[in-house]
């Protein structure tokens, strides 16, 4: 069972709006996560190897987000939310607590646009509210011509449902979120892909990311984010160490890499990097799709 926490914030501000995903203010209405990946950045001792063991609900998160809210409002900084920076909005608890969906009728009420990044089908449970959001949000003035007032980005490291299994156990499984992109798109929100992270020589292959491509331009997906995987620590509940014995089980061909390619450093060379972002570029010309968020809708 999740803990019930009390916190004194749930609406952050950037201190500057990260290109690719536009994000003005964050928030996470819950704390660690049951997908329980084992890339995910926030893992560490904090947490444990099994996330789901530390999820936390935070009760007075739609209180808070009101207030917070309205506030900005007053002053008029209006700006895309993005739900959820460090953990998923629609984790499995979301079905009981629903922290989520009473989190946008408070977004909708204030007139903020919404950025959703989600590994999850539960989505489409609150399209309702999304298409209130979508029609009567307050752009920020230098993002107008986006002229929508909701992103939904679903999460891939993999389109492969048995690649899924082993590097996040517990989200939905990729066939079942493709699904929900077909649905969201076909509500006509902003849909596109975050790609983060391609997991090296295992569905960054060449023909992982034609399978993946074909797919994304089959459902006609508004963009592409795709990147590199970075691996932090050395303890038991550490990124990297979970990783690297997953690819000593799963694919133990593939265990040298590894250890040799996050030896000194939590990304991957620079070799790999630069050509990891080169092959992204021609993919997107090859399936015509675009790589950006503002690409998608034709700003400069």
């Amino acid at each position: 069972m999740p803990r019930e926490i009390e916190v004194k914030s749930v609406l952050n501000k950037t201190k500057k709006r990260d290109n690719w995903f536009l994000d003005d203010y964050t928030f996470n209405p819950y704390s660690s996560c049951s997908f329980n990946c084992l890339y995910c950045y926030i893992r560490g001792s904090k947490y444990g190897t099994n996330l789901e063991t530390s999820l936390s609900v935070k009760t007075n998160a739609i209180e808070l987000l009101n207030k917070q809210l309205a506030s900005r409002a007053r002053k008029n900084q209006y700006g895309f939310i993005v739900l959820s920076s460090a953990t998923d909005p629609y984790l499995q608890v979301e079905k009981k607590y629903e922290l989520t969906r009473k989190a946008l009728e408070v977004i909708a009420k204030h007139r903020f646009p919404a950025h959703i990044i989600t590994k999850s089908d539960l989505i489409v449970r609150d399209f309702d509210l999304l298409h209130q959001i979508n029609e009567t949000a307050i752009l920020p003035e230098d993002l107008n011509s986006i002229k929508k007032g909701v992103i939904v980005s679903f999460s891939f490291s993999t389109v492969s449902d048995a690649i899924g299994k082993i590097f996040e156990p517990g989200a939905t499984p990729p066939s079942k979120r493709m699904l929900a992109v077909e649905k969201t798109l076909n509500e006509g929100f902003l849909t596109g892909i975050s790609m983060m992270p391609l997991i090296p020589y295992v569905s960054d292959t060449t023909e992982q990311l034609h399978l993946a491509f074909s797919t994304f331009k089959k459902k006609q997906v508004d963009y592409v984010l795709p990147a590199t995987i970075t691996l932090h620590g050395n303890g038991k509940a550490s990124s990297k160490t979970l990783m690297q014995n997953a690819i000593k089980k799963h694919y133990p061909h593939l265990e040298s890499k590894y250890l040799k390619f996050f030896a000194k450093s939590a990304e991957m060379p620079l070799y790999y990097r630069s050509a990891f972002y080169k092959k992204m570029k021609e993919l997107c010309r090859e399936y015509q799709l675009h790589d950006s968020i503002i690409g998608s809708v034709g700003q400069t």
